[in-house]
């Protein structure tokens, strides 16, 4: 008697339920794709963001001095401080390897251009611009090509051709990058334009007749400088295998009360914890224990802008997620309450014929999970799709969806139902069954 009963209520009342259960999927829709996207969205984010650049600075420990950088604060090395190059591979040995995005090391050197009594003294930067590497059994490249994305270089092309200013874009890598191991530079584009010089022309460096492979463009100091191999600058500067700073971007998660925690405070149980988590700072202590004699630190401008702009996003989510549900739960509470409402004749006769509080109760119940389940069911699989459409178009990547993700989003639709039907429900076990049988409310 009891399912038939659940099942003459959504025959007769087909659409009272059909729009209840359309509230109930479009909500569980909504939070289903926001959930998957939220939990599988940070590394994608941080991807994204890196596009800000490198988040890390590893010095010398000797690096005392305050200066400010490009409007960032940094500590250089002193004149004789210097990190190894040789130990640089080291970090992609640290815990947090796989997050390490790439590094690029500097040197910076101040060197005479031109000859004679008109040389002048230009600062001149030696780094990695896409140096292949290994450590261990692992091949990798690095440079700034990875840590400094913004960084445009206008070259001249294998046909001898300069391109078109402005399409800087559309060159091949191979056009205007200086190789690792060459002789070739980058020269500065307001330095560029004061030396009336091209990609292709030679300029003299301290001696030494060097061949500018393309035009620097950063918005920055590098505009007035020239960008060159490491092995250039070394042979300039005299020191093999010195580095002044390396610049390091990297994946991490938003701060929160653990990571600013000094980890010499911290109990054996709490530094594993903080020690196995991408923190900036766990990953820039991890930093100084591969590189000897180092002092590494987030550069705060940039991680601090992340770890705002991933709480923001993920908090946005949360918010769209609770206003679909409450919706949904309105929904369903207008639609459930309209649809008991209609059946206050049925319920006095049951009340009338000695059903319990709780019979009736269970049987509004019974076709409220129903509903929840067959809800919860048909949202699920809208809100994957929905998912997947938004890890295509925003992220270009699949959004994946964890199956432990199903039986949650089915207790949220079975939660936000009954929450939307309580009301109505306890409204109608009240019903006087005089009342309710004369058609009265």
């Amino acid at each position: 008697m009891f399912p038939r009963m659940v099942y003459e209520s959504f025959r007769h009342q087909a659409r009272r339920k059909l729009l209840a259960g359309i509230a109930i999927t479009l909500g569980v829709a909504v939070a289903t794709a926001m959930i998957a996207v939220a939990t599988d969205i940070g590394d994608k984010i941080n991807r994204e963001l890196r596009s800000y650049g490198a988040n890390l600075v590893v010095t010398p420990q000797e690096d005392t001095l305050d200066v400010e950088v490009g409007g960032v604060n940094l500590k250089p090395p002193s004149d004789g401080a210097f990190l190894n190059e040789a130990d640089l591979p080291k970090i992609r040995g640290t815990f947090w390897h796989h997050n390490i995005v790439g590094f690029s090391p500097m040197l910076p050197v101040t060197v005479k251009l031109g000859s004679g009594s008109g040389a002048k003294d230009v600062t001149l930067v030696g780094t990695y611009f896409n140096k292949p590497l290994r450590f261990g059994n692992e091949d990798f490249t690095t440079g700034v090509k990875i840590t400094h994305p913004w960084w445009k270089v206008e070259g001249k092309c294998g046909d001898g051709a300069a391109p078109r200013p402005g399409r800087v874009q559309d060159l091949p890598a191979s056009c205007a990058w200086p190789d690792d191991n060459s002789q070739n530079i980058l020269l500065g584009e307001r330095l560029a334009a004061k030396l009336a010089k091209r990609p292709g022309d030679t300029i003299q460096v301290s001696g030494r007749e060097l061949t500018i492979s393309g035009i620097l463009s950063t918005g920055a100091q590098e505009d007035d400088q020239i960008v060159a191999p490491l092995a250039l600058a070394q042979q300039i500067l005299g020191k093999l295998g010195a580095v002044r700073r390396v610049y390091v971007s990297a994946l991490t998660k938003p701060q929160d009360a653990l990571a600013i925690r000094d980890p010499k405070t911290m109990t054996p149980e709490v530094y594993d914890r903080w020690y196995c988590s991408p923190y900036v700072q766990s990953i820039a202590f991890q930093l100084e224990e591969a590189i000897p004699h180092s002092h590494a630190e987030q550069i705060r401008q940039v991680a601090q802008n992340e770890g705002t702009v991933l709480s923001r996003i993920k908090g946005l989510m949360l918010l769209i997620t609770f206003a679909a549900l409450f919706a949904s739960a309105l929904a369903v509470s207008a639609a459930m309450a309209t649809a008991i409402y209609e059946r206050r004749v049925e319920v006095g006769l049951m009340k009338a014929l000695g059903a319990s509080s709780l019979a009736v109760s269970a049987i509004f119940f019974a076709e409220a999970l129903l509903l929840a389940l067959v809800g919860g069911v048909a949202g699920f699989s809208a809100g994957a799709l929905l998912a997947h459409q938004i890890g295509r178009s925003i992220f270009n990547s699949q959004i994946s969806i964890e199956p432990v993700l199903f039986p949650i989003i089915l207790a949220i639709a079975v939660f936000v139902t009954f929450a939307g039907s309580a009301a109505a429900i306890r409204r109608a076990v009240k019903f006087d069954p005089v009342f309710a049988l004369r058609g009265e409310g």
